[in-house]
């Protein structure tokens, strides 16, 4: 099995169980993989499985997030096709949020500075497609970071009450979002 395709199950292990809840027998069995083969993949364990996840999503994020946002087009055009990418990602909201299940407990502490990095590229991006579309850098940047909490928050609501309509109407509301 390539490394790609034990990174993709080990993805959604940890978007299944959260960082303290994936257990290597979880792992184990979700990748088909015993713990010796694990360890030969990931001699640091646990952590560097997430590590290489977050470097993975960071990595997806920017190529399939960022450079669209930061392309050629129109504002408006590029803010709809992030909501697409989103869309496809989130399983239209019937994913979790990897990040978000990282953000707390034993994770927190271990994953802060990418999560924060990833975040932080995310912000500024969008921010960069507001000013071209006229705001002020500091409006900009605060739709931003509201636009990204509620597509969060959104998720966090999909799943918790099982109905994914919540997600989708913030993605669809994009541009009101974004003060477009």
């Amino acid at each position: 099995m390539s490394k790609d395709t034990v990174v993709a199950k080990l993805s959604d292990v940890f978007r299944q169980h959260g960082y303290e809840g994936a257990s290597l027998s979880k792992i184990s069995e979700a990748t088909g993989l015993g713990r010796a083969s694990l360890y030969h993949y990931f001699p640091k364990g646990k952590e560097e499985m997430a590590a290489t996840v977050i470097d993975r999503l960071y990595t997806d994020l920017d190529a399939n997030l960022l450079k669209p946002l930061q392309g050629k087009g129109k504002p408006l055009d590029r803010i709809r096709a992030m909501g697409k990418t989103l869309n496809l990602f989130y399983n239209n909201g019937c994913s979790s949020c990897f990040l978000d299940l990282l953000s707390f407990g034993e994770a927190q502490t271990l994953f802060q500075a990418p999560i924060q990095q990833t975040l932080s590229a995310w912000i500024s991006a969008l921010a960069d497609v507001l000013v071209e579309a006229g705001q002020d850098m500091k409006v900009a940047r605060s739709n931003a970071e509201d636009a990204i909490a509620q597509i969060e928050g959104t998720l966090i609501l999909s799943r918790c009450l099982g109905n994914n309509e919540p997600f989708k109407r913030a993605i669809s509301n994009l541009p009101k979002i974004l003060g477009l």
